[in-house]
């Protein structure tokens, strides 16, 4: 029988008796020949050679050649010296199956293997852990694992150690850690790598209990080697497990375990994930003798994650000093400095960047975030250009830079290049981000088509299991659109509903004054289980100032501290502020600022000064707009309410002192703008603009506007 899978024949070239007679010459042997093999045309000289002298002899040259062959991607030779064999053995077949898993193509190696069962070709104890490293990295589901399993018991390998071990590497990434489990159980001899996997197997599973409870058992019955004490470090690492994580590097000193370059790194990894201090950090860090790049980007790492941006500016600068920067590692410090950093320290990063080649898509997108928090968009456009791979996480952050500097229609015009480039597909951040877009510009139409988009390609999106975020942002595109009831809606179809999403809903209702509303639903939000945060007594109180609920808002202050532990801040005393401030109770409203224990800023002062202008109180607003002339001397609003307010009792000469100040001062009100949207298009309008297409006959129907409402007022003063 003659096994064929090609109907092609191969053609190589070779000069046979120069070869023969060299090699022949120096006597190397054609084994130690094909290990030193760099090159594909070496491969085919010695394989010419082979053919001519003594053929494919011994079976492990030509395991050797079909080896080579694949690590040059030369599949077409691989069949060839294949199908040179009338009825290729076990070794033989290995070698192809295991050709194809090492260069990837897992799902062709199990094709070859249902061939090799097709002609019942025996066994040895390297088949099966060839196969199934294909299933592992495949991921196949359990069943295929399971009826490999069961193939290898009827032929007598199930206590085979080295199968053991690959079969429940395949159960632990098919997601079966109870198989793995009884088969590690089941095996009568169980060596490092058996225990090391079962190991990593539960703490992959977000099991660090039980991993450490095996770890334990292990020690009993052998000592764990480097590999075992770095899973369980990363582990510790992973679940910020200080006290675990303390007593392995503790084990790694007593036992003279070898503090090489990996292990020195998983230790330090540790201490700055698990909670260590600085000091902890600092101390070991400084006794790793063989630092490289990575100790380095741990470190750096782990003062960004305090936000520390001193120290992670020294260190970086140190670094330089002893080991190359990485790309990784300027990710890290653009990462880290972008929130406070300003365009020329993204420059001089982005310069070093250019002058040192550490440049890919991760660490530009990084620099494009950076320049966009610095209020440079203009940049970040320049960038995004010039990134010849854009990622959706690209995309992403370049939308969220125009909108970061309230360029929503140039976010907008991103988006639409992205769905017309073809290469990109909005995930759910993309999403969310359009939805808070049109949540700035009240443009419901656009929102509910981006929200129609979203279910009709991304609702049952596997990818990405979270929509809480998304769905959170589309409930508050809604409600400050306008729309409570669309809101409601959303909210209702949400499966999980979290504190971010209660709170919002509680918000929406407040906007829109319903209070009572917004009561309720904080009452569902107990009954729930939901524990309010100190955001949801926020909005709570809020939603009560704009109905007017005082008593209803007085019980809600006193609850957030007396059943819930929530230390009142500046933020609910202002709410608090305002609610009293709105019904008249100035002098209630000023006691309670008086009496806060944190210094009151220029909201809470504000607040009060609009309720004195709202009820005539000349006193209290007197009071207020001097304390907000001390803390904000050059904020126009304030001047203009205090000018209102003394226009209002007639007290000319003081509305006169106001204007002059503020003249001096060349205190001058931004114009507002504001924008409507028509048929899917935006028009923004700023006060007193005349730059409109349709300026005239937008004067025109506002003037019709107005008369409307004058007439409307003189027929309600008649009735």
């Amino acid at each position: 029988m003659r096994f064929r899978f090609c109907s092609f024949s191969s053609h190589i070239l070779f000069r046979t008796h120069r070869l023969k007679s060299y090699y022949l010459t120096y006597s190397f042997p054609y084994s130690s020949l094909l290990h030193s093999c760099s090159d594909l045309q070496a491969v085919k000289r010695i394989h010419a050679s082979l053919i001519v002298s003594s053929g494919l002899q011994p079976l492990s040259v030509a395991s050797k050649l079909i080896t080579l062959y694949s690590q040059f991607s030369d599949f077409q030779s691989v069949f060839s010296i294949f199908n040179s064999f009338e009825e290729p053995n076990t070794i033989i077949w290995n070698s192809i199956i295991k050709s194809h898993v090492e260069c990837g193509l897992f799902s062709h190696a199990l094709l070859l293997y249902g061939r090799m069962r097709e002609f019942a070709v025996a066994h040895d104890s390297f088949t099966f852990p060839i196969v199934n490293k294909a299933i592992r990295s495949l991921g196949c589901h359990i069943e295929y694992g399971e009826m490999v399993h069961c193939v290898a018991m009827q032929m007598g390998f199930g206590q085979d150690v080295y199968f053991g071990n690959t079969m429940i590497e395949v159960y632990v990434k098919c997601g079966s850690i109870d198989n793995a489990s009884k088969l590690f159980d089941e095996m009568n001899h169980r060596d490092l790598v058996s225990w090391t996997s079962i190991i990593s197997g539960y703490i992959y599973r977000e099991s660090f209990s039980k991993g450490l409870e095996l770890f334990n058992k292990m020690r009993m019955e052998m000592e764990p080697n480097s590999v075992t004490i770095l899973v369980m470090l990363q582990a510790c690492s992973n679940f910020e497990s200080a006290n675990e994580g303390r007593e392995l590097h503790g084990y790694v000193i007593k036992k003279g375990i070898m503090l090489d370059a990996s292990m020195g790194n998983s230790i330090l990894r540790m201490y700055t994930k698990a909670g260590g201090s600085e000091e902890d950090v600092e101390t070991f860090f400084s006794e790793i003798d063989e630092r490289d790049i990575v100790s380095w980007n741990i470190l750096i790492a782990f003062y960004s994650s305090r936000g520390d941006i001193t120290k992670v500016a020294e260190r970086f600068n140190e670094m330089r000093r002893e080991v190359t920067s990485s790309i990784e590692t300027l990710t890290l410090v653009v990462s880290a400095i972008a929130d406070c950093a300003n365009v020329s320290d993204g420059g001089m990063l982005h310069c070093l960047a250019k002058k040192t080649g550490l440049c890919d898509s991760v660490l530009l997108t990084s620099l494009l975030s950076l320049y966009a928090k610095c209020g440079a968009p203009e940049i970040s456009a320049r960038l995004f250009r010039d990134i010849p791979h854009r990622t959706s996480i690209t995309w992403s952050a370049m939308m969220s830079g125009f909108t970061q500097n309230g360029s929503f229609r140039d976010a907008i015009e991103l988006f639409q290049q992205m769905l017309a480039s073809g290469h990109v597909q909005p995930n759910h951040d993309i999403i969310s981000m359009l939805f808070i877009i049109y949540t700035h510009l009240g443009a419901l139409q656009l929102g509910k088509a981006a929200h129609a988009y979203f279910l009709r390609n991304l609702s049952s999106s596997p990818e990405e299991e979270d929509s809480a975020p998304l769905e959170t942002s589309l409930l508050n595109m809604y409600i400050r659109c306008g729309s409570i009831s669309s809101a409601l809606v959303c909210y209702n179809r949400m499966a999980v509903k979290d504190v971010v999403t209660w709170t919002s809903m509680i918000e929406g209702f407040g906007t829109h004054g319903l209070g009572f509303e917004a009561l309720g639903m904080f009452k569902r939000m107990l009954e729930s289980g939901v524990e309010p945060n100190s955001v949801t007594f926020l909005s709570l109180l809020s939603a009560c100032s704009h109905s007017g609920l005082v008593r209803e808002g007085c019980d809600a202050f006193h609850s957030m501290k007396w059943r819930f532990g929530i230390e009142p801040n500046l933020n609910h005393n202002t709410c608090m502020a305002d609610l009293l401030g709105r019904s008249g109770k100035l002098k209630e409203a000023l006691t309670l600022i008086i009496k806060m224990v944190v210094s009151p800023d220029s909201r809470i002062w504000g607040a009060l000064l609009a309720a004195s202008r709202v009820h005539g109180d000349k006193k209290v607003g007197e009071y207020a707009a001097e304390k907000l002339m001390e803390l904000e001397p050059d904020n126009v609003g304030y001047y203009t309410i205090w000018s209102n307010i003394e226009a209002s009792v007639g007290r000319w000469g003081e509305v006169e002192e106001v204007r002059r100040e503020m003249h001096e001062r060349d205190l001058k009100k931004k114009p507002g703008w504001s924008c409507i949207e028509v048929k899917g298009v935006i028009h923004g309008f700023v006060s007193g603009d005349t730059s409109h297409d349709h300026v005239e006959e937008i004067y025109k129907a506002v003037e019709c506007l107005n008369r409307k409402i004058q007439e409307v007022g003189v027929l309600s003063i008649i009735l």
